[in-house]
């Protein structure tokens, strides 16, 4: 068993009146690693502060993404452009999205699109040690039409592009709205997730008593897999951030 990398994304400490400055203290203090989506002109000043950067958005377009081949040479241009800056940073990850289903194109088809994009990316994120995580999302309530929204779905797409960094971002919360079975699918999985999100289920909020997901059972299996990536929280808090994110940090304590 080892002990798990957490990370905290930046909206969730970094508001209500919490300064940048003390988001970054704050996040160090509790134990976290690195920030999951801080806004590139506060990069250097985690750096300064011994975090990494664990992911930053890959392209531009959920909702619009790689399922559709009039989108594959921008999103082509802004991986490359990001893969090298990520590089540069210490970007361990950038999220990437396989946009809304439409017309009459099969979930099949569009994974064979998504794979097309991505293989022609993933020299590039090799050469420069970057993983391109295609972001696993829930259809039912957030986002309505995404066609990544099985891990199945999401496996058989990095199988077809076959490279060591195309994988997914594993978000427990919207695979526990989508088809639950989160430990067993997870250890099924695992090769092929690079990133995880979490939050409470339901409405995205901290990992209390008030959800339904038993997150100290997820961080145990978690723990005792081969997984040398991060866990990242992504969750709205109900109360104050900074006593919220030590909290979720709590939680995935393995011991």
């Amino acid at each position: 068993m080892k002990a798990i990398k957490q990370a905290i994304c930046w909206g969730v400490i970094c508001q209500q009146g919490v300064t940048p400055e003390k988001a970054i203290a704050e996040a160090k203090r509790i134990g976290y690693k690195a920030f999951d989506f801080a806004p590139e002109e506060q990069w250097s000043a985690i750096r300064e502060a011994g975090l990494e950067l664990s992911l930053v958005v890959g392209h531009q377009s959920l909702r619009d993404g790689m399922n559709k081949r009039e989108n594959h040479e921008r999103i082509y241009r802004e991986l490359k452009t990001n893969i090298q800056k990520a590089a540069e940073w210490g970007v361990h990850n950038l999220c990437c999205f396989s946009g809304d289903r439409y017309f009459d194109i099969s979930d099949l088809v569009g994974a064979e699109i998504c794979a097309e994009v991505m293989a022609k990316a993933a020299p590039v994120a090799e050469s420069y040690g970057v993983n391109l995580v295609m972001e696993l999302l829930n259809s039912k309530v957030d986002h309505k039409g995404y066609m990544c929204d099985h891990t199945e779905w999401g496996v058989h797409m990095c199988k077809m592009v076959n490279s060591p960094r195309v994988k997914l971002l594993y978000d427990i919360y919207h695979m526990q709205i989508q088809e639950g079975d989160l430990i067993r699918t997870i250890r099924d999985n695992i090769e092929w997730i690079a990133h995880f999100h979490t939050a409470g289920n339901p409405g995205r909020r901290d990992m209390d008593e008030t959800q339904e997901i038993y997150y100290p059972a997820i961080a145990l299996a978690v723990a005792e897999l081969d997984y040398s990536g991060f866990v990242a929280h992504e969750f709205g808090p109900k109360g104050d951030p900074i006593a919220a994110a030590e909290a979720a940090y709590k939680t995935w304590l393995v011991e």
